[in-house]
């Protein structure tokens, strides 16, 4: 059976409270469950608190910087707000996941057993969950830190290798403690912040508009091919937001069974799509006035200086409570690799790689960039995953039997053949190797080129993947017993 990872006492919910504050899940306390399964009088909560919990992680600087790449891309204001909304309804099928928590009261990680089986999906998570989790942590921690500096520079403290060093070590500290003490913390703090963020950069958004040029067009407008292949390119930058967060269900499982499905997929995709659409907007909007190429010093431009500090804080803050969440996230990777090590500890394990990292891209190198450019290339992989997973839902209608998938044994009914799905790992292999015909980024795929460049990775890798599943899955699911239903 999978670990149980308690970290602290167990307990019970009252009885008579629908919706418990369980002794294993609770504010200030370490968080006692890891990719074990959350029995049904420990689950608790209401769709709705998943809202702010994404949209903290959502209000955010790194959201700007991105609209505002689309108008250095080529595009016009109108072509890039256009780009913005179609690229964020991706978050529709996150919510779609998110509704498998509940249902089978596990994480994602564990969730992905039904598609790719148990040593299959060892391998799944270990490129497709954990890997990218450093690199996501890595990067956010420098993008934090990147502000922190400036802000330590304006309080005259000069910043040599001793004081970044510190800076990251503090600012992965407060990361970290946030992913350890785990969901219901989250849930407790996401709120305030949400919050305050949204205050800070509405006040960011009031000088923006007031110099904005809302009928800028660019010097030379894109055509033809140039345009599509911008289009294309800027729908897959946006998109990669919201399919980095193929772990939805990691933070609804413990809501209990029989909460409605659309108001949990509801409130996580509107927890990323609202924030998402407005602060990449935003940025679009930004750079019709300052310098997005230089975001941050053009930004403070235009800001009073009385408010430059706050905006470097909001910045260091809503890079942690993004970050908070892919650390967590981290820790249920490690465990559902097959190591053996409680969550909390798998956290600090994770973190303090990804802190190496970050050190070695800021000091030694520019690996950064490296690892900046790779990321672009992760919805080839996460399209072929999301659309694996959302088939698998659909296919199910969400009948999880949890204490099943938590069976790591020979005899569990998702052992499949030796331990493998092969439908799922085919299917996802295929999915990839669509996208990757088809990528325009680091390289040029071979459909790409004939395209004169578009990018159609994201729709090539999202049909391919989600059709073979349901080609092969179907005649299987139709004999086999999945669980009591949802």
């Amino acid at each position: 059976m999978g670990s149980t990872d308690r970290d602290s006492g167990t307990g019970r919910g009252s009885q008579t409270d629908p919706h418990p504050e369980t002794d294993t899940d609770r504010p200030g306390r370490i968080e006692a469950h890891g990719i074990d399964h959350v029995p049904d009088e420990e689950r608790h909560g209401r769709p709705r608190e998943l809202f702010p919990v994404w949209a903290a992680a959502n209000v955010n600087y790194l959201s700007m910087v991105v609209g505002g790449a689309l108008i250095l891309m080529g595009l016009s204001l109108g072509q890039a707000i256009a780009v913005i909304v179609l690229g964020s309804l991706f978050w529709a099928p996150i919510g779609l996941l998110a509704v498998s928590g509940p249902a089978s009261g596990t994480p994602s990680e564990v969730i992905a057993r039904a598609m790719y089986g148990i040593r299959g999906n060892r391998v799944n998570i270990a490129v497709n969950g954990w890997l990218l989790c450093i690199c996501y942590i890595a990067l956010n921690l420098a993008a934090a830190a990147v502000a922190a500096f400036v802000l330590v520079e304006k309080a005259g403290i000069e910043t040599n290798s001793g004081v970044k060093i510190t800076v990251v070590v503090v600012i992965a500290a407060l990361t970290l403690a946030i992913g350890v003490y785990g969901h219901a913390t989250m849930v407790k703090l996401y709120p305030p912040i949400a919050i305050a963020l949204t205050v800070t950069f509405a006040v960011v958004a009031a000088y923006v508009c007031t110099r904005a040029g809302l009928g800028r067009q660019p010097a030379e407008p894109l055509t033809g091919g140039a345009l599509w292949a911008t289009l294309a390119a800027g729908i897959t930058l946006i998109a990669s937001g919201p399919l980095s967060y193929t772990n939805s269900a990691d933070f609804s499982r413990y809501l209990p069974r029989t909460a409605s499905r659309t108001a949990v997929a509801g409130w996580t995709a509107l927890g990323g799509f609202l924030p998402g659409v407005l602060l990449t907007s935003l940025g679009a909007l930004a750079a019709t006035v300052v310098d997005m190429a230089e975001p941050q010093a053009g930004l403070e431009g235009i800001l009073p200086s009385w408010f430059s500090p706050v905006f470097l804080l909001a910045i260091v803050f809503g890079t942690i409570a993004n970050n908070a969440m892919t650390a967590y996230s981290s820790g249920l990777a490690l465990q559902a690799m097959g190591v053996r090590v409680r969550r909390s500890v798998g956290v600090l394990v994770d973190g303090a790689l990804a802190v190496v990292v970050t050190l070695y891209a800021l000091l030694v190198s520019d690996f950064l960039d490296t690892v900046g450019n790779l990321l672009q290339l992760t919805v080839v992989v996460l399209g072929p995953s999301t659309a694996v997973y959302a088939t698998d839902i659909l296919l199910r209608r969400c009948r999880y039997d949890g204490p099943a998938l938590g069976d790591e044994t020979p005899g569990s009914p998702f052992w499949y053949t030796g331990g493998v799905n092969w439908a799922g790992a085919l299917a996802l292999t295929a999915g990839i190797a669509a996208a990757a015909l088809c990528v325009d980024t680091l390289y040029t795929g071979p459909v790409a080129r004939a395209l004169d460049g578009v990018d159609l990775s994201l729709p090539a890798g999202i049909a391919v993947a989600a059709s073979l599943y349901a080609l092969l899955m179907h005649r299987s699911l139709r004999d086999r017993t999945t669980g009591p239903e949802a």
